[in-house]
């Protein structure tokens, strides 16, 4: 991966940790999130707090683990 395709990665992830811990803060650790067009999973979650769904084209999976 180039430098700069790395460094934009860190931006983008950056941006992704500040929101997510936004929503620790809000709702309690800890939870985990999976994004990607194309992917398989297998989880183990708290009850009531697993959900998958589709945004801008592309699949979101979030779970709380404790």
């Amino acid at each position: 991966m180039s430098e700069e395709m790395q460094q934009d990665a860190v931006e983008c992830a950056i941006l992704a940790i500040e929101k997510y811990n936004g929503f620790e803060k809000k709702y309690s650790p800890t939870w985990h999130c999976i994004v990607g067009r194309k992917f398989g999973s297998y989880v183990s979650h708290e009850t009531k707090h697993f959900t998958l769904f589709l945004v801008l084209g592309g699949n979101i999976l979030l779970f709380k683990a404790g």
